[in-house]
C-alpha cells in the first residue's frame, strides 16, 4: 500500500528551529518538546527553551525572544516569545492550501498508510453462543473488533476477522435431550433461535422436578463426544440454523468474517497441544485435575483436564492460539472478549510462554465494559436482556420517525432510516472509552443534537448538500485565512495521526471522539462564515467543505457506519 505523503508541521518547524540552535540539540529531541497550546491565542505550536538555557548560558525568555525573530518558513506566519516560551503560528492561507490540496487529491485514501507492511493481524470477535439469541451484550465485541479490523487494513496491514463461536460444551447435550423429549421441526425450522432457546429454558425447568434428566444430557454430550451419527447430526443442524441468523444480523450492521472456526474446530487439535505439555513436564495433577502451575507469575493454575478427563477452555484456546499462528504467521493477533476474561488470557500468554512461544507477547486481550439496563447488567435469566435485532428495528423505527418530521419529501427515506438508526447504535457504543460500562438508552443514541451518530451524519449531509448547491468547483487556489476554517484545517490535518493514534490504543473511541470535534468545528464555521458567497474564496471555502466530507465520511466508514449524503 502507498504510503500518502502528509504534511508534517511539527517536522517542519523541528527542522527550522534546528537550524537556528545547531548543535544545543538534535531534531529529535525538538520535535519532542514541542507542544500544541490549550489556547489558539498562544500559538498552534509551542517551544518551552528552558532546555537550552545551560547550553546557550542565557536565560529561557532570551533565547525565545532571539529566536522569534530569526524563525522564518514560507508556512510560519509569526513567532512570538511570551516568557520562556516560543509561540508559533502557522500562515493560514499557505498551510490550508496545501493541507486541504493534498487531502482532496488522496481522497479517501487520506490517512492510509503502510505502517502495517501487509502483515496479518488476526482479530478474534463478536463469538456468540449458538442457539442462543444474539442479545445487546454480544455489541461490544462484535463492533469495537470490526472497527479495528477496518483501521487495520487503513494502515496497511491484513485483517483476519475469526468468529469464535461458542458452539460446543455440555448445554448441547442439554439441548439435544430437550429437542429429542419435546422439540418441534418445523418450529425450529421456522423460528431457530427462539424455538432452541425455548427448550433450553424448558430443559432448566423440567430438571428441577426430574434431577434425572441431566444424566441423560450428560450421556447425549459424551455421544457428541464420541461421533454418535445422531447426536452430530442434531448439532450441526443446530449450528447451522444459528449461523444462518446471525448472520442476517451481521448482514444488518454491514459485518463479515473470514472464518466462522468456533469451538469444535479445535476439537482435533487439542491432544497434540496436551501432549506438548506433558513433553515439557509443564503438567501437574491437583485434586485429580491435570494443570499448569503459574505461581511464578501471580497468576492462578491453569486448568488444562479435569478429574473426567474433559479438555477446558483454556486447552481450546491454546489450541486457537497454535493453529492461529501457524496457519497465519500473524504480527499480531487481538481478542475482543469482556473483560471478565482478563485472567484467562494473562493464564493462555504464561503458558504458552513457558512452551518457548515468543510470538505469545503479541496477543492482545481487548477488554471492555458491560451494556447497562437501569444501572444493572443485563441477565437472559433474569429478564433484563435485550435483543440486538429488536434494538436495531426499534431504531430504524424512530429514525425514520425523525426524518419524517424533519424532511418528509427526502427520497431513499427507509434506506437512509436504516443508516441512521444502525449508525446511532455504532457510535453511541464507539464513542465510549471501551472500558466503561454503558448504559442502554435509545432515544440517546438517536437524537440529532450533541455527540451522536445521527449529529455526524447530519453534518456530513449538510455539507455534501453546501456542493450541490452552486455550480462553482471546489479548488483551493487562495487558502483561507478566517479562524473558523483554520480550526477544521487543524483538525483535518489530524486525521492520519488519530487514525494511527486508534490502532496504537486498541480504541476505536480516538475515531469517534475526533470526528465529533470535526462536526462541531464544521457547524461552528456554517453559522457564521456565509460559505455560499459568490467572491474570490468561494472556492476554497468549498474546497475546505469537500474535505470535511471525505474525512467525515472515511471516518464513519472505519467505524463501520453509512455516510448519507441526504438527510
Amino acid at each position: 500500500m502507498e504510503v500518502i505523503k502528509v504534511i508534517n508541521f511539527k517536522e517542519m518547524v523541528s527542522k527550522s528551529l534546528h537550524d537556528l540552535i545547531g548543535d544545543a540539540l538534535e531534531v529529535k529531541d525538538v520535535r519532542r518538546l514541542i507542544e500544541t497550546p490549550k489556547h489558539s491565542s498562544h500559538g498552534d505550536v509551542a517551544f518551552p527553551c528552558f532546555i537550552l538555557a545551560k547550553q546557550l548560558k542565557k536565560s529561557p525568555a532570551k533565547i525565545a525572544a532571539e529566536l522569534a525573530d530569526r524563525l522564518s518558513h514560507p508556512m510560519i506566519e509569526k513567532a512570538e516569545a511570551a516568557g520562556p516560551y516560543l509561540n508559533i503560528f502557522f500562515s493560514k492561507p499557505n498551510a490550508s492550501k496545501q493541507i486541504i490540496t493534498s487531502l482532496v487529491a488522496d481522497g479517501e485514501n487520506y490517512g492510509n498508510s503502510n505502517l502495517g507492511e501487509n502483515k496479518k493481524v488476526v482479530i478474534d470477535f463478536s463469538s456468540p453462543n449458538i442457539a442462543k439469541p444474539f442479545s445487546m451484550g454480544h455489541l461490544r465485541s462484535t463492533v469495537i473488533g470490526h472497527a479495528l479490523a477496518n483501521i487495520a487494513e487503513k494502515i496497511g496491514y491484513q485483517p483476519v476477522r475469526i468468529n469464535h463461536l461458542g458452539d460446543w460444551g455440555t448445554q448441547f447435550g442439554k439441548l439435544i435431550t430437550a429437542y429429542t423429549k419435546w422439540g418441534d421441526e418445523e418450529k425450529v425450522r421456522n423460528s431457530p433461535i427462539e424455538e432452541l432457546l425455548k427448550l433450553y429454558v424448558q430443559f432448566h425447568e423440567e430438571v428441577k422436578e426430574e434431577p434425572a434428566l441431566d444424566d441423560e444430557a450428560r450421556l447425549w454430550f459424551k455421544k457428541l463426544e464420541q461421533g454418535d451419527k445422531q447426536a452430530n447430526l442434531l448439532w450441526k443442524w443446530f449450528r447451522e440454523v444459528s449461523i444462518e441468523e446471525f448472520e442476517r444480523i451481521y448482514q444488518l450492521l454491514n459485518i463479515h468474517f473470514d472464518f466462522y472456526h468456533g469451538e469444535a474446530f479445535y476439537n482435533d487439535k487439542m491432544d497434540a497441544v496436551v501432549k506438548k505439555l506433558e513433553d515439557n513436564g509443564l503438567l501437574e495433577t491437583s485434586d485429580g485435575a491435570e494443570v499448569v502451575h503459574l505461581s511464578d507469575e501471580q497468576l492462578p493454575p491453569c486448568l488444562i483436564k479435569k478429574s473426567d478427563g474433559a479438555t477446558l477452555y483454556a486447552t481450546r484456546d491454546l489450541a486457537a492460539a497454535f493453529y492461529r499462528h501457524n496457519s497465519y504467521q500473524f504480527e499480531k493477533a487481538l481478542y475482543i472478549v469482556g473483560q471478565e476474561q482478563s485472567v484467562h488470557f494473562k493464564q493462555l500468554k504464561a503458558v504458552l510462554k513457558k512452551l518457548k512461544a515468543d510470538w505469545a507477547d503479541n496477543m492482545t486481550h481487548i477488554p471492555f465494559g458491560l451494556y447497562m439496563k437501569d444501572g444493572k447488567k443485563m441477565s437472559t435469566r433474569k429478564g433484563r436482556v435485550i435483543l440486538l435485532e429488536d434494538v436495531l428495528n426499534e431504531a430504524t423505527s424512530l429514525a425514520k420517525e425523525n426524518i419524517e418530521k424533519k424532511n418528509p419529501q427526502l427520497q431513499n427515506k427507509e434506506a437512509i432510516a436504516k443508516s441512521v438508526g444502525i449508525g446511532a447504535i455504532l457510535f453511541h457504543d464507539l464513542k465510549n472509552d471501551r472500558m466503561n460500562h454503558i448504559e442502554f438508552s435509545l432515544n440517546e443514541m438517536l437524537t440529532f443534537e450533541g455527540e451522536t451518530g445521527p449529529y455526524l451524519q447530519y453534518t456530513h449531509a449538510r455539507a455534501c448538500s453546501l456542493l450541490r448547491k452552486t455550480a462553482a468547483k471546489p479548488s483551493m487556489e487562495t487558502g483561507l485565512n478566517d479562524v473558523y476554517s483554520w480550526e477544521i484545517v487543524k483538525l483535518l490535518h489530524q486525521y492520519p495521526h488519530k487514525v494511527t493514534a486508534a490502532f496504537t490504543q486498541l480504541s476505536p473511541s480516538v475515531i469517534a471522539k475526533y470526528l465529533i470535534d470535526l462536526a462541531q468545528a464544521f457547524n461552528k464555521y456554517y453559522g457564521q462564515i456565509r460559505i455560499l458567497n459568490h467572491d474570490a474564496e468561494l472556492p476554497s471555502r468549498l474546497a475546505l467543505v469537500k474535505a470535511t466530507t471525505i474525512v467525515l465520511a472515511d471516518g464513519m466508514k472505519v467505524l463501520g457506519m453509512d455516510a448519507p449524503t441526504e438527510m
